[in-house]
């Protein structure tokens, strides 16, 4: 969502019509391609700051971002599995989860990673998959955290 809220800002400031590209990219359209549009906002955010200071680079990054940050939902906003079991074991004095990647494999255009979730409470360690790193270890998270309610559930 990120790379494509900057490529929705990049063309309401038309940047595809200012994008100097090679032939190639020329010929496959990639002035539509919202990587493009996307990159090529974050690099002129980049010389912003370069050429400025952080006050004034915050400043524009706020009013790009202005009509979308007024569109957010704030009691919509959910945390990500990862937090969400960092917070939920922090508030019982528990010691935080560890990750240990157990084996990547696939192709490297779609690889499969697979890691455990360890908790000091849980008597076993969670073991999930994903097409990265990250999303593995936020599927082991989810599941640690939901065993870890589970089982509070099944003292009462």
């Amino acid at each position: 969502m990120k790379g494509e809220r900057l490529a929705e800002i990049a063309k309401s400031l038309n940047l595809q019509n200012q994008i100097i590209l090679g032939a190639g990219e020329l010929k496959s359209g990639g002035w539509r391609r919202k990587s493009v549009l996307a990159n090529t906002l974050e690099a002129i955010i980049g010389a912003i700051y370069l050429d400025s200071d952080l006050n004034t680079c915050s400043d524009i990054i706020y009013s790009l971002y202005q009509t979308y940050l007024e569109e957010i939902d704030l009691s919509s906003i959910k945390k990500d599995a990862k937090t969400e079991l960092q917070e939920y074991l922090q508030a019982r004095q528990i010691n935080v989860p560890r990750y240990i990647n157990i084996k990547k494999s696939g192709t490297s255009h779609e690889p499969l990673f697979r890691v455990e979730c360890h908790v000091d409470s849980l008597s076993e360690p969670v073991l999930a998959e994903g097409g990265s790193k990250r999303k593995a270890e936020q599927a082991a998270a989810k599941l640690a955290y939901d065993k870890l309610i589970s089982e509070m559930n099944n003292k009462k």
